[in-house]
């Protein structure tokens, strides 16, 4: 399933996946937090954008997994904490 704004077709969700996609494939870590941020305010905004409606639970999955990912690439190529250890 793609869209007209869709540039591949792993894309589903355009609103924010390009902007993780970018940041998951940048080699440059300099790069890599300004990336990263931009993908976590378009995942912001998507959320923002259907926090009132039901019908998008498929794309709040994915938007879930795909924080998680970030999560694990600020931590791994960042040195940012990892939040979730106990």
């Amino acid at each position: 399933m793609t869209t007209e704004d869709s540039p591949s077709p792993e894309i589903i969700y355009p609103q924010w996946q390009n902007e993780y996609k970018t940041a998951l494939l940048e080699v440059d870590r300099e790069k890599l937090a300004e990336r990263v941020e931009a993908a976590e305010t378009a995942i912001f905004q998507r959320l923002q954008q259907i926090s009132q409606n039901s019908v998008h639970q498929a794309e709040r999955q994915a938007i879930e997994d795909a924080v998680a990912g970030l999560r694990i690439l600020k931590r791994d190529k960042l040195g940012s904490p990892d939040w979730e250890k106990k």
